[in-house]
């Protein structure tokens, strides 16, 4: 009789570890913010989870949390501001997309209180990537404290398949529970 409870019991722990791994694996990661490019929106040391699966079945939106492999084996979370096919630009800290002027409400708060203004510097795509439009299968990202952002700026566009996933819940620290976006 024990030998056989023992063996329901490996089983079982068995079974969950599978499941655990599959779930981490293919649906959903955890990931620590590091540093400061996200911040205020995301503080140095937040948890969140990262949805794996809904860019398997979808693309990006634009203002996106997204988590995406990034040069140096590196990480990053950042915010998706160009999408495929678009233009974009900033002047006078007013985002630009094919043109046409586009609020940022995330940021209103924070360019408020920023010690130096502009809050984003100008640029033009062009400037900062060598493309003219976003190119397909990519996307353009900014880390919200625009000061202080490793982001497309530097590193480039972003092609889809460096893409992880969606983060948009922070779990830890626990008083700090949300959904950020």
């Amino acid at each position: 009789m024990a030998k056989s409870e023992s063996w329901e019991w490996i089983k079982a722990v068995s079974v969950a570890l599978i499941l655990a791994i599959v779930i981490r694996y293919f649906f959903f990661a955890p990931i620590v913010v590091d540093g400061q490019s996200m911040m205020p929106t995301l503080e140095h040391n937040d948890r969140m989870i990262v949805n794996k699966i809904g860019y398997s079945i979808g693309k990006p939106d634009r203002f996106d949390i997204i988590v995406f492999h990034a040069p140096q084996n590196k990480d990053y979370i950042k915010r998706v501001i160009g999408l495929p096919g678009d233009t974009l630009y900033y002047e006078d800290d007013q985002l630009y997309i094919n043109g046409e002027p586009v609020e940022e409400p995330y940021l209103e708060k924070y360019k408020q209180g920023a010690s130096r203004l502009p809050y984003t510097g100008d640029f033009h795509l062009r400037e900062v990537t060598g493309y003219d439009v976003v190119p397909d299968g990519h996307v353009f990202v900014l880390g919200d404290n625009r000061q202080h952002s490793k982001d497309s700026r530097h590193i480039g566009v972003i092609p889809y398949d460096e893409v992880v996933g969606k983060a948009n819940i922070v779990f830890w620290p626990f008083t700090e529970i949300r959904i950020v976006n």
